[in-house]
């Protein structure tokens, strides 16, 4: 009877939340692992076992005490990356999946690669490297791809040590940071592929692979990739989806995933559809719980689960047909003082879900992966341009204030030139701070003819027009929007004991509207923002 299931969902944090909330809906007994007792999901479940995901002999011990009390019908995870414990337990214990070796070289992105490759489905030219090969073939494989490459961990996700290099010169830091974050210690070097992305989930069931939304990815801030949110469904035109969509099925059926779940990143370049990566498993980034059941009313978690204990996944067609924007927001490096805007969120129009991955006394640091942001809007709407304006309309109402005078954010704003300008969303390298510098030294200090704008009993140098103030910052604000706000802001303090020149403007520029408001609060600490020193 379907309603007499036993599940083991193996994690118990945001991502998997919705898997165990809908199988409790469904009246199963829902068991869950993780190696964090706090984790949110631990508190929802009939059983937690308190096991690192890991600790595949661990999880083997949970099942079985399971199956000897009440039975267990299935293993399942979502936005994790342990799909391959899913199939280690599930094939010692006869439960439906995949074969263990399938989650491996679904989950190794080198054994991936060789399979996809055999099969002669497209994938980036590639190399896989071993720290102890890396002394002799480094620079051969790096020259045989060639640059600009991607230098990535082959078994880690969220971007985690993923860098774009462009020469050798970049070369030896990249494959360190990349086999740091390996758990095999194997690197992958691959050719740079130029054209957009989408995420692809689906459900298979008997070898049938049920596509469940395609999305934009929205990637920033090179050399590093970050997802700053994505955009269900895509508005690429049909005939692209449908090649993208092609390959896709193509990848996982070569890869042997029968059973279960799979995700794909995938890139459409001027030779077509290329595979960046598939997973046995469905996606996280909030599209396979939130953005899809939001935009179609198919609740493809539960889909999966089904399939995860034995059952059809049942109907799959789209309920209706809207748009779900997400959207991320960050901050520039420094101690967080205060969240403000954030808990009013909920109360703005298409707003379905926020996600605060911060609290005030928190360490924060400008994202080199997808797992250093600092939260997440999602937004639906009728039309994809009123749920992108919903979803980055709230983002900008969301004020992370940092604690003055830090040391990190003094070197952010005023030393630090690996990160594009807070405007440069648009175009990264053109506003790349290498390039910015001489509009940074052209910066007028306070002396005349300058304008100076008096703001109640503070003043600044207005420098306006910018070539780049129509961009916004990652924010969401315009140059224009930050300084009215900072006006009104100056006009309620103290007179400050300078007048705001150039060093405002390069932390205008560099960090946004979080650099104007720190530099602001620290000169009112009597402290001068660049040297950290007392001002005279």
């Amino acid at each position: 009877m379907e309603d007499q299931k036993t599940v083991l969902i193996l994690g118990a944090g945001v991502m998997q939340l919705p898997a165990i909330k809908i199988a409790r809906r469904l009246g199963w007994r829902v068991a869950v692992a993780d190696a964090d007792p706090s984790a949110p999901g631990a508190r929802l479940a009939d059983l937690f076992f308190h096991v690192d995901l890991k600790d595949t002999e661990g999880l083997l011990a949970a099942a079985r005490k399971l199956a000897s009390q009440g039975g267990l019908h299935g293993v399942f995870t979502a936005g994790t990356d342990f799909s391959t414990s899913v199939a280690y337990v599930a094939e010692r214990m006869g439960l439906p999946g995949i074969p263990y070796e399938v989650a491996l070289r679904a989950k190794d992105k080198a054994l991936m690669r060789d399979h996809l490759h055999r099969a002669g489905i497209p994938v980036p030219r590639y190399g896989v490297l071993s720290r102890e090969e890396r002394a002799n073939r480094l620079l051969e494989e790096a020259r045989r791809i060639p640059f600009p490459l991607v230098v990535k961990p082959a078994d880690n996700m969220g971007a985690r040590g993923v860098r774009l290099v462009r020469d050798t010169t970049e070369l030896e830091e990249a494959f360190e940071r990349a086999a740091a974050c390996s758990l095999s210690g194997k690197v992958v070097l691959e050719e740079f592929l130029e054209g957009p992305e989408f995420s692809i989930d689906a459900v298979v069931w008997r070898g049938e692979v049920h596509i469940c939304g395609v999305a934009d990815r929205h990637i920033f801030f090179p050399p590093y990739f970050v997802e700053m949110g994505h955009t269900m469904p895509t508005d690429t035109p049909p005939s692209v989806r449908a090649e993208l969509e092609e390959v896709f099925v193509q990848a996982v059926k070569a890869l042997g995933i029968t059973e279960g779940a799979a995700k794909g990143d995938v890139f459409y370049t001027g030779r077509g559809p290329v595979i960046g990566e598939i997973a046995a498993r469905l996606s996280g980034g909030y599209m396979s719980g939130w953005t899809y059941p939001y935009a179609s009313g198919v609740e493809v978690t539960e889909a999966a689960l089904r399939i995860a204990v034995g059952l059809p996944p049942g109907d799959l067609s789209p309920r209706w047909e809207r748009v779900c924007a997400e959207r991320a927001f960050l901050s520039i490096p420094g101690v967080v003082r205060s969240i403000e805007g954030f808990h009013l969120l909920r109360l703005e129009p298409g707003v379905k879900k926020t996600f605060l991955r911060i609290s005030p006394g928190d360490r924060v640091r400008f994202p080199t992966n997808n797992v250093e942001k600092c939260g997440n809007v999602l937004a639906l709407g009728e039309t994809r341009e009123e749920a992108v304006a919903r979803a980055e309309g709230s983002v900008s109402r969301v004020r992370l204030v940092l604690l003055p005078g830090d040391t990190e954010t003094s070197s952010f704003l005023f030393e630090d030139t690996s990160f594009p300008s807070a405007f440069g969303l648009a175009h990264h390298e053109e506003v790349h701070l290498s390039r910015l510098s001489p509009l940074y030294r052209s910066l007028p200090r306070v002396s005349p003819p300058c304008r100076v704008r008096n703001v109640g009993r503070n003043a600044y140098v207005d420098i306006l027009p910018l070539r780049v103030k129509q961009d916004r910052d990652w924010y969401c604000h315009t140059i224009g929007e930050i300084l009215e706000e900072m006006d009104t802001y100056l006009a309620s303090m103290p007179p400050l004991p300078r007048i705001l020149g150039r060093d405002f403007w390069i932390a205008l520029l560099k960090g946004g509207w979080q650099g104007a408001r720190w530099y602001v609060d620290t000169l009112r600490e009597g402290v001068d923002p660049r040297t950290l020193e007392p001002v005279g």
